[in-house]
């Protein structure tokens, strides 16, 4: 069966952070979700709508610069990744991100080359500034029925 492919328009980032709380709804361990997309095209802002949806209160920094944010507090661990900073696919091998029994969250996946695993949903976002943000995505068969999940009623 192929993957699904699809889209969504985000008019402000309280969309954004909706769609973030519905994949938080679908979650588990093990799950690994790719966020693609130029700087300010709300991949963090997704992040963050997803971490808060799941219960963390603190802060959501960026992992620019740790590479790896850990968020093991929660009913599904997750892993924050920012790849932005890596230059070669295989300096991802250090941080142990396949390791793990998290959910990663990765900002920046192309940076891994081919190691990001084939049954990563693949979120893509486009555009940037005050205006409406495009969420596309490909679902491969690990996440049919749960993503995307149905709109809240």
């Amino acid at each position: 069966m192929s993957p699904s492919i699809s889209e969504l328009t985000l008019a402000s980032e309280a969309d954004t952070q909706a769609v973030a709380a519905r994949l938080a709804a679908v979650l588990r361990p093990g799950d690994v979700v790719a966020l693609h997309g130029d700087l300010g095209a709300g991949k963090s802002t997704f992040a963050r709508g997803l971490l808060k949806a799941l219960g963390w209160a603190g802060e959501v920094p960026s992992p620019t610069f740790t590479l790896v944010q850990p968020y093991d507090d929660l009913p599904v661990p997750v892993w924050h990744v920012d790849l932005y900073r890596l230059d070669d696919p295989s300096e991802a091998d250090a941080l142990g991100l396949f390791e793990t029994d998290a959910a990663l969250l990765i900002e920046w996946p192309e940076r891994l080359g081919h190691r990001l695993p084939p049954q990563a949903l693949r979120l893509t976002f486009s555009g940037s500034g005050d205006a409406p943000r495009r969420l596309t995505w490909d679902t491969p068969p690990a996440w049919e029925g749960r993503w995307p999940p149905p709109s809240p009623k």
